[in-house]
């Protein structure tokens, strides 16, 4: 199966489906990148454009690499566009509802081999495979944010999932210039099921008034050598994104300790959803973040 892969859809133009098809085109798969209007697509290719070129310029690729996987990503304004890809994959906003939604009206469309692949960093994906017509076909491929630059993928295999489509997505992924890791299908995987804890207590330790935005995060920083501070993360994130991650796990875990802090729930409530707002617990609006709280 994974030698039949030449041709990758993704729905969502998004910060995760551009970054998807940025590695798809770059490591040689014709795409078709897919979103609700052409706006939507043509700013995902321009971000593409933007973040290859950034590459060439750091000497990461080649101009004649860039040009040709651009060359290689069409707008698909409908999901019918996406009817000769061999691998689907798609990466639209982390809730179920609407997942399952874009899965009832793709399958008809799609060729009967055709494989069909989530970005979910949470849901299960036994229960998004129901949604379809080839749960022995469906798989987790769960990228890592921002996309070009992050190493990791993890596969995660609903309880259908076949052998074929599993090994055919390890080699997939290889071709991408990634490393695969296989998480079981549990509530957030492997690396959200560590990370979005810890965010979590960051923002009950700001919520309860232990440290402010600035000290958490240099605490962090400096104390345990992070790259960024948790709150900077899950601006970067998107608080959104951190509490449905945070809702399932409580959901699905039925454990206390999982509970989302009142106060992401509150920014969330509010629009201050991080970097893509311009708010959440930083203020981007001036020249510099300046924190919230």
């Amino acid at each position: 199966m994974s030698d039949t892969i030449r041709k990758v859809g993704v729905i969502g133009a998004g910060q995760m489906g551009n970054g998807i098809a940025h590695v798809c085109a770059l490591a040689g798969y014709d795409v078709a990148l897919n979103d609700l209007s052409e706006e939507r697509i043509h700013a995902g290719l321009a971000t593409i454009n933007g973040n290859i070129a950034r590459q060439v310029s750091k000497g990461l690729v080649s101009e004649e690499a860039r040009k040709e996987a651009l060359a290689r990503i069409v707008p698909a304004t409908t999901l019918e566009a996406l009817a000769d890809c061999d691998f689907v994959i798609e990466a639209a906003t982390e809730n179920e509802e609407v997942k399952r939604k874009i899965f009832t009206a793709l399958c008809p469309v799609l060729k009967p081999e055709a494989m069909l692949g989530t970005n979910t960093s949470s849901i299960s994906i036994t229960r998004l495979a129901a949604a379809t017509d080839r749960p022995e076909r469906f798989i987790g491929v769960h990228f890592m944010n921002p996309v070009p630059l992050m190493q990791l993928v993890e596969i995660i295999r609903g309880i259908a999932t076949e052998d074929p489509t599993y090994e055919a997505t390890k080699t997939f992924i290889a071709k991408l210039g990634k490393t695969a890791t296989l998480a079981e299908d549990f509530p957030a995987f492997i690396v959200n099921r560590i990370l979005l804890p810890m965010i979590n207590e960051a923002i009950y330790t700001l919520y309860e008034g232990v440290g402010s935005v600035e000290s958490i995060d240099t605490a962090m920083r400096l104390g345990a050598n992070h790259p960024m501070g948790p709150l900077q993360l899950a601006d970067f994130i998107g608080l959104d994104t951190c509490l449905s991650i945070m809702q399932v796990l409580y959901e699905g875990l039925a454990d206390s300790k999982y509970r989302p802090c009142p106060l992401l729930v509150k920014y969330v409530e509010a629009g201050w959803l991080g970097r893509k707002t311009k708010r959440g617990f930083y203020d981007y609006r001036g020249d510099k973040p300046v924190p919230t709280r």
